[in-house]
């Protein structure tokens, strides 16, 4: 029973690494600039400017944007102080209310509005590049000068053309697993370097 469930999909688990390891490949080769423009941005906001880092996204890009507070807030490799992060989809009654009131397209764009200041950084994060509620707290993040990085996937969507004046880490494919796996690793790489210059210049 072992062997023919093997023999059915060996060729398919092969498949499925390959395929996430030339999406890794072929995006580190198009962003190789962006990725350290981004660590640089997040390492002055956390350092010259004081500010926090808010994150967002929907469905499994929630719970990245999770992650990766939980990252900056607790540690990452190295036992050091705390940095300012907040993932804006952690608080059900703030979500469930502007749901509620407004709409969910809004729910993110309330709480930038609420809580971004000019001296922070906003990552959205959308696998399409096409999240109406991403994009709403973009453009809120526009109007209140705040820097912005995206996560994004496919070729960028609407959000990579609706806004401007922002750092698009785009993942050249069209496959949802493998945009996440890449922004996962994207956003453990962001992690390490932050991390390790924050804690020599302390």
């Amino acid at each position: 029973m072992t062997d023919k469930f093997e023999d059915l999909y060996w060729n398919r688990v092969k498949n499925i690494f390959s395929e996430s390891i030339n999406v890794k490949s072929m995006f580190y080769n198009k962003n190789y600039d962006k990725i350290f423009k981004a660590t640089e941005a997040i390492y002055n906001c956390l350092t010259l400017d004081h500010g926090k880092v808010l994150i967002f996204g929907n469905g499994g890009s929630a719970a990245d944007s999770q992650h990766i507070a939980g990252e900056f807030i607790n540690r990452f490799l190295i036992d050091r102080k705390a940095y300012p992060a907040i993932a804006l989809t952690t608080d059900t009654s703030v979500i469930t209310a502007i749901g509620n009131d407004y709409s969910y397209d809004e729910i993110f764009s309330r709480q930038v509005s609420a809580l971004a200041e000019p001296t922070d950084i906003c990552i959205g994060i959308s696998t399409s590049g096409n999240s109406m509620n991403v994009l709403k707290g973009l453009e809120e993040a526009q109007r209140k000068d705040t820097g912005i990085i995206t996560f994004l996937g496919c070729d960028g969507g609407k959000i990579a053309r609706e806004i401007k004046d922002a750092l698009h880490l785009i993942v050249p494919s069209d496959s949802t697993p493998r945009i996440q796996e890449t922004h996962i690793l994207l956003a453990h790489t962001l992690c390490e370097i932050v991390e390790d210059a924050l804690t020599k210049k302390d």
